[in-house]
């Protein structure tokens, strides 16, 4: 995959990241809460972009969120967002044990990247 983050933008929730992939450009807002979790996790951007982006599924959760999963070796970046004004918002994310909540692929509750 040859996604490029073009510019960080601060934002009063956190950061907004540009990401340019097949010449379209991609809003994805990572809240403060979301980016000390990635920290904590000990996470690329680049992996949590590419959860959200190229999910291996995509799970409802609660108040109208979505919960992108993508396997890493024995983990999945679990990713945990919502819409503002039409821009997926990353909540939260954690690093769990795949077997805990992946349910085997191919479940695309939505899709961010469409293309």
């Amino acid at each position: 995959m040859k996604l490029k983050i073009i510019e960080e933008e601060i934002h009063a929730k956190g950061i907004l990241y540009k990401i340019k992939y097949k010449g379209k450009l991609i809003k994805i807002l990572f809240t403060f809460h979301a980016i000390e979790r990635i920290k904590k996790w000990k996470l690329k951007e680049t992996m949590v972009i590419e959860t959200l982006l190229f999910p291996e599924e995509v799970l409802v959760g609660h108040n109208k969120r979505f919960i992108a999963h993508r396997r890493y070796e024995n983990h999945i970046v679990r990713a945990v967002y919502e819409y503002e004004n039409n821009i997926p918002v990353l909540v939260t994310v954690y690093f769990p044990y795949k077997d805990r909540y992946f349910k085997g692929g191919n479940i695309y509750e939505d899709k961010i990247f469409k293309g």
